[in-house]
């Protein structure tokens, strides 16, 4: 029988994250936009709370969050800033190919510190001429001795700033295309790694972006993760275990904004009358919270199907593609919503607006997401 009621340790998990996005996320999440600044000290009162890599084994000194509870968690950290979600779950995101792939000596020496103090680590797979395409990267990798040796550039690279280890993707053979794939990890910032400028964004301002190149930068053999040729599948169970997350941090998002315009209708007079009184109105402010009960039980339904041990590719890109649409739509209709005012800084909503757009874009956009489906659906 399906049961839609949280546990206990669920319920103080959702209330312990929530207190933290309220109380300390929120009150500084306008500063950090307005001035793009890294939320360092923000993020370390998470990583105090024990709300950051929450994919890490415990065997390892990890939380290991069930993938439900890892959704339950990120909805509320989006829902104080999503900028600041997005910075405490690139952690689980450059990690997770060492989860999924890794030997265990490989997750022994190269995860246990993430728990032990605040670490910051990036997945490095997007790159200035391979987004979408991601078969078609041209960062190379060619084996010497006991070594690898890296070259090429990638781009939009989470956390890139402030990482002291990478997990990058590069080709072998690149007209094996996909299959020329390998994974590997970068520690430290090894001679060869430079690190671009924080990009000046749209939205989600205060996470750290920006651009790498690895100019002959040498890695040891033991530092790649699965087989050569390996790297394409494990990015891939990579991106369909942290889809729900992102598709979560929709949900937080858009229940801002539906919170958001509840309050302010109901504040607001036009013609004698409260905003939420008129029918129209009423019609925008129900389709909006139908749409985003919708998504979240799709981000439920992705992450279950995680925790039963099944595949969830297409439930994933259901949940990330209507998620990420739904997020966009709501934070526009509460910039209408607030009319003038809505398209002000002073205001809440017009910030949500912004930061919602990265979500159709980043970890596979919406149109993507639509390929991934149509391919699921035909097979």
């Amino acid at each position: 029988m399906i049961d839609f009621s949280l546990t206990d340790e669920q319920k103080a998990l959702q209330a312990a994250a929530r207190k933290y996005a309220k109380e300390v996320v929120r009150p500084e999440a306008a500063r950090h936009d307005e001035s793009g600044e890294f939320p360092r000290a923000i993020i370390a009162q998470a990583f105090e709370l024990g709300l950051m890599n929450m994919t890490l084994p415990a065997g390892l000194g990890g939380v290991d969050l069930a993938h439900i509870d890892q959704a339950l968690l990120v909805e509320e950290l989006a829902w104080g800033c999503s900028a600041v979600a997005t910075s405490i779950v690139a952690n689980d995101l450059a990690n997770l190919p060492i989860e999924l792939g890794g030997s265990e000596e490989q997750k022994k020496r190269l995860l246990p510190s993430f728990s032990e103090k605040l670490r910051f680590a990036s997945f490095c797979l997007t790159e200035p001429g391979a987004g979408s395409d991601v078969a078609g990267l041209s960062t190379t990798a060619r084996k010497v001795g006991d070594e690898y040796v890296l070259d090429g550039a990638k781009c939009f690279i989470t956390n890139g700033g402030v990482a002291d280890q990478y997990t990058v993707f590069a080709s072998l053979d690149r007209s094996l295309r996909h299959k020329g794939i390998a994974c590997f990890v970068v520690e430290g910032r090894p001679q060869g790694l430079t690190v671009g400028r924080h990009e000046n964004k749209m939205g989600q301002r205060a996470s750290n972006t920006v651009a790498l190149t690895f100019e002959e930068v040498v890695v040891p053999a033991r530092n790649r993760i699965g087989a050569e040729g390996q790297g394409f599948e494990i990015a891939m169970k990579t991106l369909d275990n942290s889809r729900p997350l992102t598709a979560a941090m929709s949900v937080g998002i858009a229940r801002a904004a539906l919170e958001y315009s509840l309050e302010y209708t109901a504040q607001r007079r036009q013609f004698g009358k409260r905003l939420d009184e008129f029918e129209g109105v009423q019609f925008m402010l129900a389709d909006m919270a139908t749409d985003l009960e919708a998504a979240r039980l799709l981000v439920y339904e992705s992450a279950w199907l995680l925790d039963q041990g099944r595949r969830n590719t297409l439930v994933s890109s259901y949940a990330k593609r209507f998620a990420a649409d739904m997020a966009m739509r709501v934070t526009t209709d509460a910039v209408q919503l607030y009319g003038g005012y809505g398209y002000m800084k002073d205001y809440p909503v017009e910030k949500l607006m912004r930061d919602a757009k990265l979500i159709q874009i980043y970890e596979g956009t919406s149109q993507i997401q639509r390929l991934v489906i149509a391919r699921e659906l035909i097979r």
